[in-house]
């Protein structure tokens, strides 16, 4: 039985079917069909993937049953297809609820659930087989006749499903174990899948209430919308467990527009032009498909080294704060013996136990002595340095003058300046200086420091401690005529464990450390700490650079 108007069998063209016919039905059932199977071809173990393969599948299916029921001449193929797009229609909405629960909550539902969804879609192919969906054939504009029973049964799985929908989103919203990408991923998720399903429920439903099918047509668009916005996901938030990108997606939506203009192709011209194009987007969107995969690869390598790298500079952190708290213990322990014994050393040699007669006992003495002082100063040092890289250095703040604090430690200098035979001057300053804040003890651990290195490493001449000021910093320079500093050591000095190659060959001991210690000190009152020198064996000039109003005072 055929009806009685002229159509192709098939799906040819024909000018009596709508202009939007084949453009709603053949382009977007071959997008989603691609795209659906590009996902789960990237993942085929994840559920979601599977369950989005199975969804553009059937979405595909109702686009071909659907537009059977529109071009085809034989009632016998209108029916079939129709029937069946009703249950394929059905199950569309009951997959994408499933889908996702899956894809937002991250978790499989229940069996009892599942089981619940299969009846319905089964009873509901029951009642299309038993023909209680159809009442009759109209010949007159090939179409079946619905029955109120479809109408009512569908409405009510339909208003199920969105308030299920609904209900999910806002259990969705309330959860607490999501993360901030997540729950964000999770909102454009929803709306996505919410106009598909609006666009293609309310569109098919008030094409049959209204009874003008036409409308059916741009219902079909959701589904393109839907892929638009699983799209956006899958570039920004990874969705899906996809590393794809932009151009993935482009190419694909552009071939599949592309090969669609061939449903439109009226003569020979038409389709060579249409061929053409087509192979030009298909052969250019391959090669760019392909330089863009390697860039990724090339990303994600990054991204795994970068990981690697993380995770070892965390361990170096950790391990490095382990040998800091080391450091700390130990040199807190050491401390004690190494003053007692130095204490011990220090009685024998003025005769407490008894005068010493013996020149190569006392001299014994006199070095285990200076051994005992090298190594109680690199307790201090390592000790130093274990508080900085805590952070638990204390600063005592004091009103006072710079003056007598310089003095001072020349006064503690000169003896053994002149026991190594070398001379050592105090210049003040030509005007007095202001009060200032300064940690006094600090600032004498730096300025010795300074000075004993400057003796230490001079061999002749002399040494010169003097105070320079300007109108905003007064700087303690010591300078001596001893080994002097090459460009390259004096930039690099005050690092720690740092000993140039030329005070290593002079055996003089030295941890490296005081320099570093001395750079954080002077660093906390605000100011600065370097070194100058014309070269190697030209003597050098360390400079203590402070500011006269302290920044730090009242930190």
């Amino acid at each position: 039985m055929f009806c009685d108007f002229s159509a192709p069998y098939l799906f040819f063209f024909s000018s009596d079917a709508p202009a939007l016919l084949y453009y709603s039905h053949v382009p977007t059932a071959l997008f989603a069909i691609v795209f659906g199977i590009f996902v789960y071809l990237q993942n085929k173990k994840e559920l979601p993937n599977k369950l989005l393969l199975v969804l553009t599948v059937l979405f595909a299916l109702l686009n071909i049953l659907n537009l059977l029921a529109w071009v085809n001449i034989d009632s016998r193929v209108v029916t079939s297809a129709w029937l069946l797009s009703q249950v394929v229609y059905l199950t569309i909405p009951i997959l994408s609820l499933y889908l996702y629960q899956v894809f937002v909550h991250k978790r499989d539902i229940k069996f009892f659930t599942k089981i619940l969804g299969g009846l319905v879609i089964v009873v509901f192919s029951g009642a299309v087989a038993l023909g209680l969906t159809m009442s009759s054939f109209d010949l007159v504009n090939c179409e079946l006749v619905e029955t109120s029973f479809l109408q009512i049964y569908q409405t009510t799985i339909f208003s199920a499903v969105f308030l299920a929908l609904l209900v999910s989103f806002i259990k969705m919203l309330r959860e607490n174990s999501l993360s901030e990408n997540e729950r964000k991923g999770a909102v454009i998720f929803t709306a996505g899948l919410f106009l598909f399903l609006f666009m293609l429920i309310f569109t098919w439903q008030i094409a049959s209430v209204m009874d003008n099918f036409e409308l059916e047509q741009y219902g079909l668009f959701g589904m393109v919308i839907f892929l638009g916005f699983l799209g956006y996901l899958i570039v920004r938030f990874k969705a899906f467990d996809i590393k794809m990108i932009g151009a993935q997606a482009l190419v694909f939506s552009l071939v599949v527009i592309t090969g669609s203009q061939f449903f439109y192709a009226k003569n020979t011209t038409d389709i060579v032009l249409d061929l053409a194009s087509f192979a030009l987007v298909a052969v250019a969107g391959y090669f760019l498909i392909r330089s863009v995969k390697k860039e990724v690869e090339r990303k994600e390598e990054l991204e795994k080294l970068s990981r690697s790298l993380a995770v070892a500079n965390d361990r170096l952190e950790e391990l490095d704060k382990q040998k800091s708290e080391f450091i700390s213990i130990a040199s807190h322990q050491l401390r004690t013996p190494l003053t007692a014994i130095r204490g011990y050393i220090s009685l024998a040699l003025e005769g407490s136990y008894g005068k010493m007669d013996n020149p190569e006992i006392t001299d014994l003495f006199h070095k285990i002595y200076t051994i005992d002082l090298r190594l109680s100063q690199l307790v201090e040092d390592l000790l130093n340095v274990s508080k900085i890289e805590a952070g638990k250095v204390q600063y005592k703040w004091d009103e006072t003058s710079l003056e007598p604090v310089v003095r001072e430690l020349y006064d503690m200098f000169i003896a053994l300046a002149k026991k190594k035979g070398l001379s050592i001057a105090y210049e003040e300053p030509k005007t007095p200086l202001p009060i200032m804040t300064l940690d006094v003890n600090k600032i004498k651990e730096i300025v010795s420091n300074l000075i004993d290195n400057a003796i230490k490493y001079t061999e002749k001449g002399g040494v010169t401690i003097s105070i320079e000021s300007d109108t905003t910093v007064a700087r303690v320079v010591i300078a001596d005529t001893g080994i002097g500093i090459s460009k390259e050591d004096a930039e690099r000095l005050f690092g720690k464990f740092i000993r140039t190659e030329t005070t290593k060959k002079m055996d003089t001991g030295g941890s490296g450390l005081g320099l570093f210690v001395g750079k954080t000190f002077v660093e906390a009152h605000g100011g600065r700490v370097y070194a100058e020198s014309d070269g190697v064996g030209k003597g050098s000039r360390f400079i203590v650079e402070l500011p006269f109003i302290n920044p730090n005072k009242n930190l």
